[in-house]
């Protein structure tokens, strides 16, 4: 008897809309890595990119918990000496919300080659409308 090992041709890749209103960030970005991943497949395996593709909305709406609002910043580098650029969540939010829930699921994939491929697959708008209307058959939360 042998052990089955997927490969590239075996994937399969399903649509998700997640919604962001009122959700709390943390949970909602665990959600969608383990989405991303594919850690819910019965063929998981960790050297295939096997995750699905995940649609959140309403990404404006996002919430946090204790005083993150204030205090919790985001970095950014131009790459250029003295071009470091830190912002807190709220002026990440009033410019850029779709940023927040990128940043949150980023840290949360593994730091591998994979990495960026797995990012390709989230689409997040600050908005309820999306152009991937057609890829939901049945809206699934």
């Amino acid at each position: 008897m042998t052990t089955h090992s997927p490969s590239a041709n075996d994937i399969t890749r399903k649509w998700y809309l997640l919604d962001a209103d009122n959700q709390i960030l943390g949970r909602l970005a665990t959600r969608i890595a383990k989405l991303l991943m594919g850690k819910g497949k019965p063929d998981f395996v960790r050297h295939l990119d096997m995750g699905d593709n995940v649609v959140v909305t309403n990404a404006a709406k996002i919430s946090v918990t204790g005083n993150k609002v204030t205090e919790k910043l985001y970095r950014r580098h131009s790459g250029f000496p003295g071009g470091m650029h830190v912002h807190t969540f709220s002026q990440v939010m009033a410019k850029a919300p779709e940023r927040i829930i990128i940043s949150a699921v980023s840290g949360m994939l593994p730091d591998n080659k994979l990495h960026d491929r797995m990012l390709k697959h989230l689409h997040v708008y600050a908005g309820p409308d999306h152009p991937y209307q057609k890829q939901f058959k049945k809206i699934v939360e």
